[in-house]
């Protein structure tokens, strides 16, 4: 068990609320850019999926890639049932862990070591995670966390709060491994209590992240650059960033 590690999924043949399609199953071309980005840095991934065939595991496992095969349990949508995966994996192996980034599979590519940059290694406590350019209170923002609002008393409060706080991005997410097992648990428990039964046309993926990690998480908390590029610039000359998304 490598002490540095990096998670992905990839849950495919299920409609994907955020991109209004379902991806195909058994198609590697879908993670081979962060798989690549992984290898050629030397760092080790791990990508948790429901549909690649075991000859696609075989021929893609290496010493830095490696397969986890779960059953996508559709109580939740795609993006929120990573963290119940996660969350499962860690309970099992947390202790062998001692950092951990998890970030989206189809449009992030890791262009730095982010476990031995200077920044990282002297804020222990910190969480990193990326950002967008915009704020939380944003029209898209607004609606997609209509379904929270509607259960929970102090939502509204929290949303004036950070109403001009830069929005976070839950697409990397990264710190030492009690800061993430604390947030992952987090997650999940917020999920379990407020979005099984989200009817909406939304999520909750974003709303949830940036309420828990605003409301527990703020004092220690990193994003944008260096962590990540500017959120759907498409920076592909960028070599100072950790991680670039999209």
């Amino acid at each position: 068990m490598q002490k540095q590690l990096i998670f992905a999924c990839l849950f495919t043949g299920v409609y994907d609320v955020n991109r209004s399609e379902t991806l195909p199953n058994n198609d590697y071309s879908l993670v081979e850019k962060w798989a690549n980005s992984i290898m050629s840095l030397k760092l080790h991934g791990i990508i948790f999926h429901n549909s690649f065939s075991p000859e696609i595991e075989a021929t893609y496992s290496n010493e830095y890639i490696t397969f986890q095969y779960v059953n996508y349990n559709p109580v939740y949508n795609l993006s929120v049932y990573r963290y119940f995966v996660y969350n499962h994996y860690l309970s099992a192996h947390q202790n062998q862990i001692e950092s951990l980034f998890i970030t989206d599979s189809t449009d992030v590519e890791v262009l730095r070591n982010p476990f031995i940059q200077p920044l990282f290694l002297s804020n222990p406590n910190a969480l990193f995670c990326g950002d967008e350019p915009s704020i939380l209170q944003n029209e898209w923002m607004i609606k997609h966390s209509t379904h929270f609002r509607n259960q929970i008393p102090e939502f509204s409060a929290y949303e004036e709060n950070f109403a001009n706080e830069t929005l976070l991005n839950c697409g990397i997410i990264g710190a030492n491994i009690n800061v993430m097992a604390a947030l992952i648990k987090e997650l999940v428990q917020f999920h379990e209590r407020y979005n099984q039964n989200n009817k909406a046309a939304y999520t909750g993926d974003m709303g949830a992240f940036n309420f828990i990690v605003r409301n527990k998480f703020n004092k220690h908390l990193f994003h944008g650059s260096p962590v990540n590029t500017v959120f759907k610039l498409y920076d592909l000359k960028n070599t100072d960033c950790w991680f670039r998304h999209k």
